[in-house]
């Protein structure tokens, strides 16, 4: 479920954050400090009545994606969908995030990526080296050198430690693979629906990219 995280973070964490505070208040509050931070961004949009709809589309997409080998899609599909438009708006984008990230993931176990290997591409494809990027350059020196070999041994990563021609095509096809096993969530909406959606999306990504985040 976790496929990228540092191995034992999550199960280091857990147990402590359920000694703070509920299953149950950790969602109700997340729900409301999402939305809240999503409102301020977007400003006078979250107000529209064209946001209304932008919400219902998008979350007619959400809940019909398949959960067939999507472990944390099919755990945040379980959870009550919000009545009040951003806060619905805020859901539908999360759930249509993790369907791709578990997606995603499948695309990566399928080329035999694995997840630490995945953020050292990533960094790669931005420009950056493996210790520079904010996901990993808290691990220790070896730790990563190691991840960084294993990728060289398979002819992903040049002795500079940046991409080779054939690492920077398996992450293409990685990319690819993830975008296809993402589509089958739009396939409840017609083609008018979704460019709909889209260009009812544009302005308030616009909005947001904006705000600086």
């Amino acid at each position: 479920m976790f496929y990228n995280f540092a191995p034992g973070e999550v199960a280091r964490h857990i147990p402590w954050v359920w000694g703070q505070i509920t299953p149950q208040e950790a969602i109700a509050v997340r729900e409301r400090c999402s939305a809240a931070a999503l409102r301020q961004m977007i400003g006078d949009l979250a107000g529209s009545p064209g946001l209304v709809w932008v919400a219902d589309f998008a979350t007619r997409a959400a809940v019909s994606a398949p959960t067939e080998g999507r472990a944390l899609y099919a755990g945040l599909r379980a959870l009550d969908v919000p009545e009040e438009p951003v806060a619905r708006l805020w859901y539908a984008a999360t759930l249509l995030r993790e369907h791709r990230g578990d997606g995603h993931n499948a695309a990566l176990l399928a080329h035999g990526i694995g997840g630490t290997e995945a953020h050292v591409l990533l960094a790669l494809s931005l420009g950056m080296r493996a210790e520079e990027f904010g996901r990993i350059h808290h691990l220790p020196r070896a730790q990563l050198a190691a991840v960084v070999d294993r990728l060289r041994g398979r002819g992903l990563v040049d002795a500079a430690g940046g991409f080779t021609v054939v690492g920077r095509e398996t992450r293409e096809r990685i990319e690819a693979l993830t975008d296809e096993l993402a589509a089958p969530a739009y396939d409840v909406l017609s083609a008018d629906e979704f460019d709909e959606l889209v260009a009812g999306l544009t302005p308030i990504a616009a909005a947001i990219q904006a705000a600086g985040d």
